[in-house]
Formats: C-alpha cells, structure tokens, sequence
C-alpha cells in the first residue's frame, strides 16, 4: 500500500504542477462563468432603440402595437412609395407596411429596411398582428369582450409524484432534464479526458523504457491503481477548483452588474406590462406566484441524494474506465495502435449519451433501467435518471453492480496490464489479450 500511495503522491503531484493544469483551472470557470455573465452584458449595451413606421392601408392595426424601452411604433399618413423613401430622413429604422386586404383582412405584411431588423422585432410584430387579428375574427363571430378576455388566460401544469406513503412531492421535466443532462456529460468529460490521460501516460513511459526502472521496485497492478487514483485526484481536484472559483466569479459579477441587472427587470417588467401599480397588480402577482412555484420545485429537489450519487458514479466510473484505458496503454506502443482497442470501450459511452433524450422521456421505462443497472454505462445513465427520482434499491443495486464491475474490470485491466507493460515491437490483436488473460 506504501507504494502505490508513493506512485499516487508522483501521478498527483507531477500534474497539478504543469502550467496546462494551472492554465485550464483558471480559464475553465472563466468560461463557464462568461456563459452567465456574457448575456446580461450584452444585453445592457448592444440593443439600440428601433423605430418602426407604420403604414397601415387597412386601417385595422393603427392601435395594436405597443411601445417599448427598445421598439417604439410610429404611424406615417402616407404612402408606402414615399414611405420607403423618407424613412431614413426622419429617423426611423424600417418601415411596416400592411396592404389593403383584398376581401376582410391582409394576407401577409411587409418590413421594408437597410438592415435585418432582428429577430425580436419580427417576433413582436407578428406576435401583435396575430393577436389583434384573432380579436377581431372572434368578434366578427359574434364572441363576446369577457370570453375573448378569458381565452387569453393559460392553465399552469403541474407535476407532483405520489409516494408509497402517500407523500407528495412536485417536480418540474424541465429543469430535471438541465439537472440531469449537466452532471451525466460532466462525467462524461471527465472520464474520456483523464482516462486518455492514464492511458498516454502508460504509453509514454512504456516507450521511453522508464517503466522497466519504476517495476523493478514495485508490481505492475501497484503501478496501474497508483496511476488511475492519481489522476482520479488530480480530476477532482480541479472539478472542485472550478466549482468555487466559479461561484466566486458569478458572485462577483452580480455585485458589479447588480445597478444593470435592475434595470435590466425593469425592462423586462415594462414590456410585459408589469409595472407595479394598481392597474397591473394582478400581472404582478401573478408573476410573484410563479416564481414562487419555481422556487418551491427547486427546494423540492434532494440535492443531497443528487451531490452524494454525483460523487459515487464521478469517482467508479473513472476508476472503472480508468483500469481500461492504463490496460490499451500497456497494451500497445504508439498512440496510432490505441484506436482498435478504444472504440469497444468507449462503445458504453457514446451508447449512454445517445440514450440521453429516450431516458428522461421515459426515466422508469426499461431503456433507463437496464442502463442504468449495467456497469459500463450506470455512470451516465443513472446520473440522468437520478433527478427525476429512483427507488431506493435501484440506486443501490446500480452501485453495488459498478463496485463489483470496477474490480471485475481492474482484475482484467490488471491481467493486461502486467504482460502487455513490457511487451514492445509486437503488434497485438484480440486474440493475443485473450491468450494474456489465460496466462
């Protein structure tokens, strides 16, 4: 045990200290906080304000746009020859141009501008075309003011799953989904990245004969595990880095673009006729009820569960894949020789990923389960299935069957490892590791 700890201080130790290690801790939570930040800043600087003349021929849509911090609609009693000429001149940005319907109302409406007016404009204005539009036909038909108004009002869904002790909790697909999706390709990544890793490490001292020095002191199952729970750490260590370094950062920005941030609510409250007062407090509550909702879901979510088996599936399946990879790398001699060897391993993985849609859209069907119960690919999948809920001997039965495959696997890994580390110029096929595991 006192070797492979020596072997395990040398893996850890020796990467931590390179600059690219430095360099990725440092600028991973840079880019995984700019994907937060970066958003908000543009939107305080970039959007300009945009005028929209309005030509309106058939008279039915003079009042059905409403103005914004950012869009603001003007009408032009003119022409739309003269409109196209003299937009510019009088300040305004593009022109909308609503022909003379042809028999009750117009078939389609027209932006005339130099530049793309952007998605958003285009959303805005048909979205207030449409909706004028299905106003009028309703009234046409006779409806009434109070049921058009009633029309317009949604019905929230709301999931809540039933206990076997009559519990009830809620649950939200969406954010469950985000939840489960972003820790399975976390631990994705980090499996293929640090299982490379031991394996281009195994090459490399295997080739430059430094390894014949390191096993005349130590066995080559000692060396093997002292490499994969090095580099375990070294993952580790830098996951951790980038969750507080990243957190610090988010925390930063919030601070320094808290004014922004406001105005930036502000907005968002104007355009969707928000604003505090006694004509809109019902919006406004009603906005408060929703995020309330939201927040109630998310403190509904067992983070304890999640955080415990994220690290559980985190750390086996790394050692699992990890005892493959330092074997393909004791197998081989050159990088050039891995890829018959990688693909059957990495098979598991991609599987795992592909599934991703067919699982949360069924997390209790027998896509998930069995993937989620098999050793190669519980590490994704179960990380996936985890947010939406599983029972409590699925979970266990999922880990005890990865602790007996990461030892199942270390034990072939290691039969690999001890007669391949030392075999060099010889090419190896399947037959020659099948023969090696015999020995």
């Amino acid at each position: 045990m006192n070797k492979i700890w020596l072997v395990i201080q040398r893996e850890y130790l020796s990467r931590v200290q390179k600059k690219s290690f430095i360099i990725m801790t440092i600028l991973g939570p840079i880019l995984m906080a700019a994907l937060f930040i970066v958003p908000v800043y543009i939107a305080t600087v970039s959007d300009e304000i945009k005028v929209v003349g309005i030509v309106d021929e058939s008279g039915f849509f003079t009042d059905a746009f409403e103005n914004s911090d950012k869009l603001k609609f003007k009408e032009m009693h003119m022409d739309i020859d003269e409109a196209k000429e003299s937009y510019k001149k009088i300040g305004y940005n593009m022109v909308l141009y609503i022909p003379k319907p042809s028999y009750t109302y117009p078939k389609k409406i027209i932006i005339y501008s130099q530049s793309e007016p952007g998605m958003n404009v285009e959303r805005k204005i048909r979205k207030s075309i449409n909706d004028d539009l299905r106003t009028m036909r309703l009234k046409d038909a006779g409806v009434g003011d109070d049921v058009i108004s009633a029309m317009k009002d949604g019905v929230n869904l709301t999931s809540i799953k039933l206990g076997e002790n009559g519990s009830e909790e809620k649950r939200t697909g969406t954010l469950n989904f985000i939840l489960g999706t972003v820790l399975s390709l976390a631990i994705y990544f980090f499996i293929f990245f640090y299982g490379t890793q031991v394996m281009r490490g195994v090459i490399e001292e295997k080739t430059s004969r430094i390894i014949e020095v390191i096993i005349s002191s130590l066995k080559p199952f000692q060396l093997m595990m002292g490499k994969i729970i090095g580099l375990s750490m070294v993952g580790l260590t830098q996951f951790l880095l980038w969750v507080i370094i990243t957190t610090s950062i988010i925390t930063g920005a919030k601070f320094a673009f808290s004014d922004n941030l406001a105005e930036i609510e502000k907005y968002q409250m104007q355009k969707t006729g928000q604003v505090i007062d006694p004509a809109n407090q019902v919006e406004v509550n009603a906005q408060y009820d929703k995020t309330a909702e939201i927040l109630e879901t998310v403190m509904s979510i067992d983070f304890k569960v999640i955080i415990g088996s994220f690290l559980f599936y985190f750390l086996f399946g790394y050692l699992l894949y990890g005892a493959l990879f330092a074997a393909i790398g004791g197998a081989v001699d050159n990088d050039a020789d891995t890829q018959q060897f990688i693909l059957p391993v990495t098979i598991p993985l991609i599987i795992s990923i592909m599934a991703l849609q067919p699982i949360t859209n069924n997390p209790d069907g027998p896509v998930a389960f069995w993937l989620s119960i098999i050793p190669l690919t519980s590490p994704i999948s179960m990380m996936i299935r985890i947010p939406f809920g599983v029972p409590w001997w699925q979970l266990a039965l999922s880990m005890s069957l990865l602790v007996g495959g990461f030892i199942f696997f270390t034990w072939v890994a290691g039969k690999i490892y001890r007669v391949g580390i030392l075999m060099y110029g010889k090419k190896i096929s399947y037959k020659e590791l099948w023969k090696w595991l015999r020995y």
